[in-house]
Parts: C-alpha cells; structure tokens; sequence
C-alpha cells in the first residue's frame, strides 16, 4: 500500500492547496500525521472516524491523485482520507452532495492498494455527527487510573450507568474529558445515532 503524508509545517506549507486548513479535530487518537481539511464536511468526518471501532487509523491526503494517461494534462483528483481497517484500506473521498462518477479514479486507487469510497455528507446521520464532534473535543484528555477503575466496576455490577452517573463517578480528573476519553479509546460505549448526548444517556462497557 502506498500512503501519503501530509505537508510539515514550515517552507513546504506553502505547498498546500489553499483549500486545506488546519481546523478542528486537532487532537486526535487516531490519526497518523497532520490533520488538514479540504472542508468542514471533511472534518465533520474524521470525527465519525475517531469514534468508528472498526477504524485502526487514518490520515488526511494532501497530494492529488492523477489519471495516468497520454493527455497533455492527465486529470487529478484531491480525496480526504486514507482509511486503515482490519480487513481493508479505504481511500475516502467526501462530497457535499451527490458523488460524481469518475471512472479513472478506482482504478488508480486500486493499484495503490485502496478501495475508493465516495461519501455525500448528506447520506450521514446529523445526530451520530453531532454527538462525534462533541466526544472529539476531549480527545486530548486522560482519564485517572481511579476514574477509569471505578466506572469500570461500576459498569461490571450494574451492567449500565447513565452517562450522569458516569459523571458523577469522577473524582480524580474532569468529569466529561473523563468519560468521553473512555469512549474515544473503545472502552466505553454509547448510542450515538438516536438523540443527542444528555445526562440519561446509556453507557455501556464496549463489547469486545
């Protein structure tokens, strides 16, 4: 598999489309390099991302992708992501609307070891988005040995615990850098797709 790095900063900045912005999420568990975005629909991703189970890593692409052809000017296209799962690895190209065909692109992505995998943002539950960028933006805190402990066995007696009762098990550290960091790292689990994050939400240890 052939896999891209973003630009480091520095002279080689000046490199970069200008569509690419280092934007929010920054901190991140699961991202190999730079984060840099062609969009906020494409940051809106990496959040879903970040909180994907069967998501290894990922990193953003800078580099476009070209139509090896005769032509005097081979076609290009600029994707988001390179997506690392257990069994594959996505090259992830979001749109914000309906994604176009383009026939050469597959192939090429093929050759360099991906699968193509366009997205419209509009095909993705606002709500899962919603709750995504809320958890991400804990994603540099730590939760304490104790803190992680007592939920844990809190978890393991009662089998559920509302995410106040969560809250409220945080003695050592901040409450939701806590708990949200417990779910960025996959012990802990919520639904993230029927209604916004409140204080009755389930939580759960993840399943293994």
């Amino acid at each position: 598999m052939t896999t891209f790095t973003a630009h480091a900063a520095g002279d080689e900045a000046c490199d970069l489309p200008d569509f690419y912005n280092s934007r929010f999420p920054s901190a991140t568990l699961k991202c190999l390099g730079r984060t840099l975005y062609r969009s906020q629909e494409a940051s809106d991703y990496a959040c879903l991302l970040e909180l994907d189970p069967d998501v290894i890593s990922w990193r953003c692409i800078t580099q476009p992708f070209v139509n090896h052809s005769p032509a005097r000017k081979p076609r290009h296209r600029y994707v988001d992501f390179a997506v690392q799962k257990g069994d594959e690895t996505l090259l992830v190209d979001i749109w914000r609307g309906t994604p176009e065909i383009i026939t050469w692109l597959p192939g090429v992505a093929e050759r360099l070891g991906y699968t193509y995998h366009p997205i419209s943002i509009f095909d993705l539950n606002p709500t899962r988005i919603q709750n995504a960028r809320d958890l991400v933006r804990y994603g540099g805190r730590e939760a304490a040995l104790g803190d992680r402990i007592r939920i844990l066995a809190g978890l393991d007696e009662m089998g559920s615990l509302t995410l106040a009762e969560c809250l409220g098990a945080v003695r050592d550290g901040a409450p939701m850098g806590s708990v949200a960091n417990l779910i960025l790292r996959g012990m802990l689990e919520v639904d993230l797709d029927e209604k916004l994050l409140d204080p009755d939400t389930i939580v759960r240890r993840a399943r293994s």
